[in-house]
């Protein structure tokens, strides 16, 4: 991934709040017929490595699951907030004209080697941290053991666990750095007028970054 100084995001703990954040992945493997996308929820957990360690599951029917056997190289993607930005905020286009359209975004890399975990009490840890972590918001929150024990085992027999150590970690936040300050307030205005809740996210991620360039 390419990442212009200005933009790189290299603090462990807010990449790893992104990816706790959106733990939806894109994981990226090179499979035997060629490159192989398959999108997962993962957990994060620290576990023994220093990057964390990324747990979920997938279908037994997967093809991902014969060829994460033995390990596999893999880049899982996560991908934060991310918002269109008109050059018709910035406060330069009336000054210069010379702005263009561009697209802010925060996203998160994170290599390493998969593994498949075949165990029925490891996986029933995974889908029950996963799973609280996933509920914690919810004023009544689910958990696997509210369904009947029978309906589990079925459902925990047709998948496998796979685990990933992290050995990389890059992070990439583009939330207008590159603008004066006068054309990230208009960004920062022009995102909150929207009205639209990922627009108000990006909108809070450009005015951090303007008020502590270092946040």
């Amino acid at each position: 991934m390419y990442i212009p100084m200005r933009f790189d995001e290299s603090r462990l703990e807010v990449m790893h709040a992104l990816i706790r954040a959106y733990p939806l992945a894109t994981v990226v493997t090179h499979s035997l017929e060629g490159l192989n996308a398959n999108h997962l929820p993962l957990y994060l957990s620290q576990a023994t490595s220093s990057y964390g360690v990324l747990r979920g599951h997938i279908a037994r029917a997967n093809p991902l699951a014969l060829e994460v056997v033995d390990g596999i190289e893999t880049l899982a993607i996560f991908r934060g907030p991310d918002s269109y930005i008109t050059p018709s905020w910035y406060a330069t286009k009336k000054e210069t004209g010379k702005v263009v359209p561009t697209w802010n975004y925060a996203v998160v890399h994170a290599y390493g080697v998969l593994r498949a975990v075949d165990d029925a009490s490891w996986l029933r840890r995974q889908l029950d941290d996963l799973t609280e972590h996933n509920e914690s918001s919810f004023p009544e929150p689910w958990a696997v053991s509210d369904a009947p024990p029978d309906y589990i085992e079925r459902i925990m027999a047709a998948i496998v666990g796979v685990e990933m150590v992290i050995t990389k970690l890059l992070g990439k936040w583009k939330v207008s750095q590159n603008q004066s300050t006068r054309n990230q307030i208009g960004v920062i205005a022009g995102l909150k007028d929207t009205g639209l809740p990922e627009s108000e996210v990006m909108a809070s991620m450009v005015e951090a970054r303007t008020k502590n360039p270092s946040q």
